[in-house]
């Protein structure tokens, strides 16, 4: 599906994979469509390793405005916002607060006991709120260059959102596939209670995996408000949480838990993404992309079906059986 979408950019528009380098910074479709998506992408980590726990997370865009609101509320009641370490301030103090947001959720989910649709639901609802209280229904605008970086500067080349979503995606592979705890993230959610028999504290990891998501969440809200340099409550990550939800399915992770993948989470984010700049580069109307998004999902899940697989392995078996009859004849 990624292929194809490239396919289709290529014939729209034959300089879609030209990168440029203009004042040492790299530019191109392709640098576009890794720098808009990275926050997403960084969300979609986070969910990823929520649904493997067969839970979900509705509220990651509510702590995206959140997060965005306290940095920007920060910076401009300070009196020097282009002082890095005010900048550093804001940032902890917004990473701190979606942490615990992230508390709360796993609160509800692993100790109350409340479905995790219904336990992330009351934050999405209520987020916004909050986001609204604290930029007082204001569009909180800041003038702090080293803010400004975060979401539009460039590293080495690279544009500093694309770094930050790389480091994250290589954190969460290592903890996850170079130790045990991916295989107990994976066995609580085949079997919560298989696994709590078996000595896994399936509490604390489901403490661990919302707090991590929120964490996320806020490193994506904190660029998101940074490449805008304002905070707007209303705006700031809407539906986003919906399509990292759709990068991991397209990526293979199952919503009934268990096995994951984090790279199949990386080309759902890529083809997400680059579905949206499809979109633009072939002159459809902005408006009609949810249309063509929820056309891929389709066909996507249509191919991952049991159905799909089962059809596919009896075409391989039947396949084979009739080659090795004509070896056999031979």
């Amino acid at each position: 599906m990624l292929l194809a979408l490239f396919a289709i950019n290529l014939v729209a528009f034959p300089g879609f994979f030209a990168i440029t380098i203009k004042d040492g910074h790299l530019f191109g479709s392709l640098i576009d469509i890794l720098r808009n998506g990275a926050p997403m992408l960084i969300i979609a980590i986070g969910m990823t390793l929520v649904i493997a726990t067969r839970g979900i997370d509705l509220s990651v865009g509510a702590i995206c405005a959140i997060a965005g609101a306290v940095a920007c509320s920060i910076l401009l009641g300070s009196s020097d916002p282009s002082n890095p370490a005010t900048v550093a301030v804001a940032i902890a103090v917004a990473v701190g607060i979606s942490l615990l947001l992230g508390v709360w959720n796993g609160f509800l989910v692993a100790v109350l006991g409340i479905q995790p649709i219904i336990a992330t639901l009351i934050l999405m609802t209520a987020g916004r709120g909050v986001a609204m209280l604290i930029t007082e229904g204001q569009i909180l605008t800041v003038n702090s260059p080293p803010f400004k970086a975060i979401g539009s500067g460039f590293w080495v080349g690279v544009p500093i959102a694309v770094v930050i979503a790389a480091v994250v995606f290589a954190v969460a592979a290592l903890i996850t596939r170079r130790t045990a705890l991916g295989l107990m993230i994976e066995s609580v959610g085949i079997n919560p209670e298989a696994s709590r028999q078996a000595g896994v504290r399936a509490r604390g990891l489901l403490f661990a995996v919302y707090t991590f998501c929120a964490f996320c969440a806020a490193i994506a809200g904190i660029i998101l408000t940074a490449n805008q340099t304002a905070a707007d409550a209303n705006n700031t990550g809407l539906f986003i949480e919906l399509d990292a939800i759709l990068a991991v399915v397209i990526g293979g992770t199952s919503l009934m838990g268990g096995r994951y993948s984090l790279t199949g989470t990386l080309v759902g984010a890529l083809v997400i993404q680059t579905l949206v700049t499809t979109v633009y580069t072939v002159g459809i109307p902005p408006i009609a992309t949810m249309v063509f998004k929820a056309a891929v999902v389709t066909v996507v899940c249509l191919l991952q079906s049991p159905a799909t697989t089962a059809a596919f392995a009896s075409w391989r078996r039947t396949a084979a059986l009739r080659t090795a009859g004509k070896e056999m004849a031979a």
